[in-house]
């Protein structure tokens, strides 16, 4: 229990910094779908959302598994930590002044191929970020394997408030006082600008004064990096390169294979940005399992060392479920609310936001079984595993697609990361076996998708009702349905509730 409530305080920590990383986000997707309320206004939201899907594949490239593979070996016992630090830094830093050299030349043919209306240099705009982020992974890993969850989280935060005010100074006040007549050139070159590169400066912003605040883990940083060392640590993470990009395609290449697969009567770019707002919805779910993610993965590999080892891993996949599902029944339940987070011309997909939690508990479920081939070195199971779900992705999105668009994207997502998921199990528990309590955690989802379908039918019994007799008598019903499910937990789990110094107070 010990070991859980180190774990919990950490993702705590994580959690504050992944919260309001994802925060912006969400705090932008009222703004800019509120803003962007017309049909060029969602087109631009999906040329946005295509642009960063883009961002965050090519950043798998630039830090290829480094990350993954800093943590494993800062707990072998005959591994220097500081000439660790001072080889994968390093060869960071090569890398990715290579990347941005050898990418910059192909500026132009990616411009054409993102459709960014004759800006090449936006594409330099991005290698840039890009960059930085790299930079920034092994310092921060650093931290995480340090346990020093609030400096991490503070240093997150300040690069968050840098990004949030930078962006309202773009979005909102430039464009309310260009009717001033500037004689800076560098505002009248703002002004130049639209959205997307806006946004692209915000971010690049952030992310070299988030460079800056890491100062006091690289500024001891020399040019020694261990060859022999190097080959050992990219030898381990270089499959992480390709689980990496095949899980980001799982996570990203429904957007683009929607632009490019919606018959030619369709406006794709305005579909996407409709897909991209309300997957946005998804939020409390995908808080959660970044949180965790920084946490756990320092977390596994430390506790590894431990004799009870596994029944700590499956401990924690039971409290991990529980949560997820409270997460996936907070949101759509009550989707009549946070329906409102999102422009009025976006919510015409939001029947595809329970689909997409779904998949993300399905993600989440993956994450943490994935810890048997992290532990054991079978790094390649791991890909193999994502390269499946990556065709399932590709496969069900190119058939379905052209029918029936962002259901069909929903649902490949889903079936995407359940496959996977089951994989993962079957596989993993004869290699490494961990004591899952799978009888009680399919009882927790089966419960929780009962609660979801019973809300349903009161749903469509109430549309015979008037609008506001609706959100009255469903708002209710939501809560009752919450409160019913909470109940269920503390009643099945009031012995290890009452172990918890914080929660058994409010424990019958």
């Amino acid at each position: 229990m010990a070991a859980i409530k180190e774990l919990a305080g950490q993702t705590l920590w994580y959690g504050v910094s992944s919260i309001g990383a994802k925060f912006l986000n969400y705090l932008l997707t009222p703004i800019l779908t509120y803003l962007m309320a017309d049909t060029s206004g969602v087109r631009d939201y999906g040329g946005y959302s295509l642009l960063y899907s883009w961002i965050a594949v090519t950043n798998i490239i630039f830090t290829y598994g480094f990350e993954t593979g800093y943590f494993r070996f800062s707990n072998k016992h005959n591994i220097c930590r500081q000439l660790l630090f001072q080889t994968a830094f390093g060869s960071i830093i090569i890398s990715t002044a290579l990347f941005i050299i050898i990418l910059s030349f192909f500026k132009v043919s990616i411009n054409n191929f993102m459709n960014l209306e004759g800006h090449p240099e936006y594409i330099l705009w991005c290698l840039c970020l890009i960059g930085l982020d790299a930079l920034c992974t092994i310092p921060f890993a650093k931290l995480r394997q340090e346990n020093r969850p609030k400096k991490y989280a503070l240093i997150k935060l300040a690069g968050i408030i840098v990004n949030i005010i930078f962006t309202l100074f773009f979005l909102v006040w430039l464009p309310q006082n260009n009717k001033n007549n500037f004689n800076d050139s560098i505002i009248q070159w703002l002004n130049n600008q639209n959205r997307i590169g806006l946004l692209l400066i915000a971010n690049i912003l952030q992310n070299f004064i988030v460079f800056l605040m890491l100062f006091s883990e690289w500024k001891n940083f020399k040019f020694k990096i261990d060859i022999k060392l190097w080959i050992k640590l990219f030898k381990y993470s270089a499959p992480m390169i390709f689980i990496g990009l095949a899980g980001m395609i799982n996570e990203v290449m429904d957007r683009q294979m929607l632009a490019k697969l919606l018959p030619a009567n369709i406006d794709a770019q305005k579909v996407v940005g409709i897909y991209a707002a309300n997957y946005k919805l998804a939020i409390f779910i995908t808080l959660f399992i970044q949180a965790f993610k920084m946490a756990a993965e320092p977390f596994f590999f430390n506790q590894s060392r431990e004799a009870n080892a596994p029944i700590v891993y499956a401990r924690v996949m039971k409290w991990f479920v529980i949560i997820l599902s409270l997460a996936f029944l907070f949101s759509a339940l009550y989707l009549d609310i946070w329906q409102y987070l999102i422009g009025a011309p976006y919510r015409s997909g939001l029947d595809i936001v329970p689909i997409l939690l779904c998949a993300n508990i399905c993600l989440g479920i993956y994450y943490n079984l994935s810890v048997w081939y992290k532990l054991t070195d079978r790094m390649q199971m791991g890909l193999y595993i994502t390269v499946f779900g990556t065709i399932i992705t590709l496969v069900g999105n190119y058939i379905f697609i052209p029918h029936w668009g962002i259901y069909a994207a929903a649902w490949t997502t889903l079936l995407c990361y359940a496959s996977m998921m089951i994989l993962t199990y079957l596989i993993g528990q004869k290699i490494y076996f961990i004591p899952y309590q799978v009888k009680r955690i399919v009882l927790y989802l089966c419960m929780m998708l009962i609660c979801f379908l019973l809300k349903m039918y009161f749903d469509h019994l109430s549309l015979s009702f008037s609008n506001n007799l609706q959100m009255l008598t469903r708002l209710p019903v939501a809560t009752i349905l919450f409160l019913s499910y909470i109940l269920l937990i503390i009643k099945i789990e009031r012995k290890e509730l009452k172990e918890m110094p914080l929660i058994r107070k409010f424990v019958p």
